[in-house]
């Protein structure tokens, strides 16, 4: 078996991809294209697709190859696989076959209901759902944890940020919460002044999206390999071969969709430039969802929303939408640069986005930890928007607790990847600068293949070969270190 336990792990990880892939993309159906009355059957099949799967990574037998191709004489990228391998055995067989079957129908169940629940404001028909998707979650930790010798919510963290734990997370939030309040006052002070020219909408979707095309096309997204559509919440769908990337748009605001549209090809950049001959195998996925949002903020904050992109793309904006005041390049950058505290995290700027974060952070542990239930959420949000962001979110359940789909699928210990995201996106973005000193010019040139050509080289090309931790420290010389982030926000509003 030895000589041969490598190879005959590919083949069994390459099934599971294929099996992926149309999860993936029934996954990205379910949220953008399905009809409301298809629902219960997607869930079941999806369901379905997801206990065939965990019953192949919990085959007895794939630990013995696995213990087998540790031994073998391999490469280090081979190497790094049956790492990656052994990590996503190692998960599965902490959770039995009925968990799983019964996290994926509730999950569905919850995130479909959701999707009326939230317009209505109805907390009320909302939190049973969540209560189950929770009762189960916490039962999905009680595993893990105890496998880790973890706590429930590092457990759910290790999924998503393998390496981090709350107590890191606390410390690098704890510093970001005595600076970030009187950052953000102080720069709406400073904006106060500023004269700034609303667009006038209304804004037609079709043209919106031709705008959105264009934009990508100037992020290199490959057409070929991807495409763009509509759904209740924007996110980044779809396999490395087939990128899909959803949107939602809004008559009388052209500026939210555009971003949207410019995060989430931050993402599919990310999965349309992981090493091919990888993708079929757990070394070939990306790294973590912090190093993911990286790459999602990189492109809409880091870029996006740079005064040198913002005056590449003017011309585009007036080209779609019409000439106007309010599409100057000055204007546009005032527009994507205004700081104020708003109820919606996913619309945030980007010096209010970490409070959101921060706040969804500190319910969901102490929620999955049993400190708080499901009750308690409402009045927790209230306070915490309050003492934030000062915003007074009290009976708002629509724009408030509901807000996200995050909790009803399931993905607790998720948050925290974002604000990380931004933080890494600094850092990258800082060790770029240094090595381009004219990078603000080619921006405005056009000229985006030197932003590009790092992240291929740094972050795309390396996939799971690496850790997090490794891979920060050879892109930019050191390990996650948050001061960039808040040199960067103050270099932007306050310079």
């Amino acid at each position: 078996m030895s000589a041969t336990a490598y190879a005959d792990l590919t083949r069994t990880f390459t099934r599971l991809y294929r099996f992926r892939h149309l999860a993936s993309l029934a996954g990205w159906d379910h949220a953008a294209m399905m009809p409301p009355r298809g629902n219960d059957a997607r869930a079941a099949a999806m369901a379905e697709l997801g206990v065939h799967m965990h019953g192949m990574l919990t085959d007895t037998a794939l630990k013995a190859k696995i213990d087998a191709a540790e031994q073998e004489k391999l490469k280090p990228i081979e190497q790094a696989n049956v790492r990656e391998m052994k990590r996503s055995w190692e998960a599965a067989n902490l959770l039995p076959a009925k968990l799983v079957e019964d996290m994926s129908l509730a999950s569905s169940k919850c995130e479909h209901a959701w999707r009326e629940q939230r317009p209505a404001n109805d907390w009320k028909s909302f939190a049973p759902n969540l209560e189950e998707v929770v009762r189960l979650t916490r039962e999905q930790a009680t595993l893990l944890a105890e496998a880790k010798g973890t706590s429930r919510y590092d457990a759910l963290m290790d999924l998503y940020e393998p390496g981090m734990t709350s107590k890191k997370i606390e410390a690098i939030f704890g510093d970001v919460k005595t600076w970030l309040p009187d950052l953000i006052a102080t720069v709406q002070k400073k904006q106060a002044s500023d004269s700034v020219i609303a667009a006038k909408g209304p804004f037609a979707i079709e043209k919106q999206k031709a705008l959105g095309l264009a934009v990508m096309k100037h992020l290199d997204f490959d057409f070929e390999g991807g495409r763009l559509d509509v759904s209740t919440h924007p996110f980044c769908g779809g396999v490395p071969e087939d990128v899909r990337i959803t949107t939602r748009y809004r008559e009388d605001d052209f500026a939210q969709s555009l971003m949207g549209i410019v995060h989430e090809t931050g993402h599919a950049r990310y999965e349309q430039n992981l090493p091919r001959d990888l993708v079929d195998q757990p070394v070939g996925v990306a790294r973590s969802m912090g190093i993911h949002e990286s790459q999602s903020l990189s492109f809409e904050m880091q870029l996006g929303r740079s005064k040198p992109f913002l005056s590449l793309i003017a011309p585009l904006v007036r080209e779609h939408l019409g000439e106007q005041p309010a599409f100057t390049a000055e204007n546009l950058g005032k527009l994507y640069t205004r700081v104020k505290p708003g109820f919606i995290r996913v619309d945030a700027d980007e010096a209010c986005y970490p409070a959101h974060v921060i706040l969804r952070f500190e319910i969901e542990r102490a929620l999955m930890d049993g400190e708080i239930e499901v009750d308690d959420i409402p009045a927790l949000w209230d306070e915490k928007m309050m003492q934030y962001l000062g915003v007074d979110t009290r009976g708002n359940f629509n724009n408030g607790a509901m807000q996200d789909i995050h909790w009803p699928g399931g993905a607790f210990g998720y948050f925290p990847s974002y604000t990380l995201g931004a933080m890494y996106a600094a850092q990258y973005f800082a060790t770029i600068r240094k090595q381009i000193p004219d990078l603000d010019q080619r921006i405005e040139r056009g000229d985006l293949a030197p932003i590009f050509d790092w992240l291929k080289t740094n972050i795309w090309s390396k996939a799971s070969s690496l850790s997090t931790d490794e891979l920060v420290v050879q892109a930019t010389g050191e390990t996650l270190n948050p001061s960039h982030f808040r040199a960067h926000l103050e270099r932007r509003y306050l310079g």
